[in-house]
């Protein structure tokens, strides 16, 4: 067991929650090494194989807003994991990981659920303004440069709607005013707490067959509506959904 701990906890230390909670359009940062070099190394070589993963394609979402189609494998207790993986997400549900997002969100959440999601050729993440019952995500990429090239995309966008748009509305990409492009390689994540307006998607996929767009997501829950939803998604097989 070469790798002690995977989060890079010095450096999480370091991320400012006055300047976060002040970015605009909303809440959000895409730091760099907020896991180990050696602890990311071990967790890419280690992904949960696609194999048992749920498809989630053609899902109907609410607000006209087009299916975000990909392969969804949602963490339970009982899950079968490398060894690497098994204490990772160890580390993220640990009260110190808590600590950390309490501290930069600046506000109590009543739990965290975890999933990964691969996203296949051709399939994009429509805009849309995540859940209620959401404080916020956080997304960890797992693609480099060594099995991703940067013109098949897969960055998450920040988008600004500038106030225009309901989030009970389908407005597609070309209708934001401006949109922010998240880097997504290497030892990359994405932070954002989730606000009235906080519109973010991803862009078609446009990969070769057999690649896919790698992150594991960690849902922060304001609502205990949400802790249970996702608990009795997992009991009966459903890919996790409000995202």
């Amino acid at each position: 067991m070469s790798v002690t701990h995977y989060l890079e906890w010095g450096r999480m230390a370091e991320l400012d929650a006055k300047s976060f909670l002040e970015t605009t359009p909303y809440p959000w940062i895409n730091p760099s090494g907020l896991i180990t070099d050696e602890g990311f190394n071990e967790l890419l070589e280690t992904m949960p194989d696609v194999s048992t993963f749920d498809r989630y394609f053609g899902v109907k979402r609410s607000h006209g807003q087009t299916s975000h189609d990909r392969f969804v494998l949602n963490y339970r207790p009982d899950i079968e994991l490398a060894e690497p993986w098994q204490r990772f997400t160890r580390e993220i549900l640990s009260p110190e990981y808590s600590a950390f997002l309490r501290s930069l969100f600046d506000r109590e959440f009543v739990g965290l659920s975890l999933h990964w999601h691969y996203t296949p050729n051709g399939c994009s993440v429509s805009p849309h303004c995540d859940a209620e019952h959401k404080l916020g995500s956080h997304i960890f990429y797992f693609n480099t440069p060594a099995d991703w090239c940067e013109d098949w995309g897969g960055e998450t966008l920040i988008l600004d709607d500038e106030g225009r748009f309901s989030r009970r509305s389908s407005p597609g990409f070309d209708d934001f005013p401006s949109a922010t492009t998240s880097d997504a390689s290497g030892n990359r994540s994405l932070l954002f707490q989730r606000r009235g307006n906080s519109w973010h998607g991803v862009r078609p996929i446009n990969c070769p067959e057999g690649h896919f767009r790698k992150v594991f997501i960690v849902a922060i829950n304001s609502r205990k509506r949400g802790v249970a939803r996702r608990a009795l998604d997992w009991a009966r097989g459903k890919p996790a959904d409000g995202y």
